[in-house]
């Protein structure tokens, strides 16, 4: 129960880290160089938590 919640908080966390840097591009809080690293790691991110909670979510 307690690490599906981790799981999700960590996946929502990575999905905010493929959508926020390209605004923080926008407006210039960021370079372009630190937008593919932030997106990257979000990336990496949510596939490894959304996929550990697909596995555990599916009926036995």
């Amino acid at each position: 129960m307690i690490m599906q919640l981790i799981l999700k908080l960590l996946s929502y966390i990575g999905l905010l880290l493929t959508v926020l840097p390209a605004f923080g591009v926008f407006y210039g809080f960021l370079s372009v160089g630190q937008h593919k690293t932030l997106m990257l790691v979000g990336m990496l991110l949510w596939f490894a938590t959304a996929s550990a909670l697909m596995l555990k979510s599916q009926p036995r």
